[in-house]
């Protein structure tokens, strides 16, 4: 089983790069579970077809407890197992609480032994990387982690963030970064920024993503554009970097 975190700013991409993984890795035939580490709780949206699962935290608020096996998460596209953590109530509590309850609720009804996955891909929030943020780093959940960045000040700083994270744990055997994704914003000379970026950090770039129409025109139609024009050009990028993570 092979277990990856994505991570990256709020905005930048990152749920939509997790979940046309996800799709492109279900269509070369592996099994996938989709974590959506965000308190928005849309990570899945678009391989549910816009019919979204009931985040965990929303779960607890409801039923007092946390549900079974059968109402962790749902399938969607390609069979992709789709589970969300959510998060508090808007200006209760801590946003990460929802990740940590989510993981532990995971192991407890044995979600990875009963469902056998191929891939597990964890989609994570890195404005903030501590507490739950950090969990996939610290607790032995993910091995391998990719950011998301464009060349924009902010998202650099926040994958800055991000690798400064990891090193803390580096001692300890923990998940390490693996790469670079550039999802591009048009800003000038982005990818020279991202590639010095990269270059200091030591890390390759392992997906150059265009800023494309074809992705949200799809996704306003509730689906990944891997699925919905699997021959695009901009597909294609996706699905290579599913066989890239995979041949890692």
């Amino acid at each position: 089983m092979r277990k990856f975190a994505i991570y990256g700013k709020g905005g930048i991409g990152k749920s939509t790069t997790t979940a046309n993984l996800s799709a492109a890795l279900s269509m070369m035939g592996k099994k996938v579970v989709q974590v959506g580490c965000d308190p928005k709780a849309d990570s899945t949206l678009n391989l549910l077809h816009g019919e979204p699962v009931m985040p965990v935290m929303d779960y607890y608020r409801k039923y007092t407890e946390g549900p079974d096996f059968e109402h962790i998460g749902k399938e969607g596209f390609g069979g992709v197992f789709c589970i969300e953590t959510g998060g508090p109530t808007p200006g209760l509590g801590c946003a990460g609480r929802g990740i940590i309850a989510t993981f532990d609720l995971m192991d407890e009804q044995e979600v990875f032994q009963k469902l056998q996955p191929d891939v597990v891909l964890y989609d994570v929030l890195g404005d903030v990387v501590c507490g739950g943020f950090s969990a996939p780093i610290r607790d032995g959940y993910a091995d391998e982690i990719f950011i998301v960045t464009s060349g924009e000040k902010m998202a650099l700083y926040a994958a800055a963030n991000i690798i400064k994270a990891v090193e803390n744990f580096k001692s300890r055997g923990y998940a390490q970064v693996k790469g670079i994704i550039l999802n591009r914003r048009n800003v000038d000379d982005e990818y020279e920024l991202v590639k010095a970026f990269a270059d200091e950090h030591g890390l390759p770039i392992v997906a150059d993503i265009p800023r494309s129409k074809d992705i949200q025109y799809y996704e306003n139609k509730g689906m990944t554009v891997v699925e919905g024009n699997p021959d695009l050009a901009v597909s294609q990028i996706y699905q290579d970097l599913a066989r890239k993570l995979l041949q890692a």
